[in-house]
C-alpha cells in the first residue's frame, strides 16, 4: 500500500469522524449517516489493503 493511498484513507476516516460528530451535536441524522459511511468506508479500504499486502508476502 502506497503512502499516498494510506493518507487518503486516513483522511477519509478522519473526515467521517468529524462529520459524524457534527451530526450528533446538531442532531442531524443525515450528517451522522454520511459521517458513519465515510468512516467505515475508509476503515474497510485500509483493512482490505492490509490483507492484500499480507498475501503478497
Amino acid at each position: 500500500m502506497s503512502v499516498g493511498q494510506t493518507i487518503k484513507r486516513k483522511a477519509q476516516e478522519f473526515k467521517g469522524r468529524i462529520t459524524e460528530r457534527i451530526g450528533r451535536t446538531t442532531r442531524n441524522r443525515r450528517l451522522q449517516r454520511e459521517g458513519r459511511t465515510d468512516r467505515v468506508s475508509g476503515s474497510l479500504k485500509q483493512a482490505g489493503a492490509k490483507a492484500k499486502d499480507a498475501f503478497r508476502r
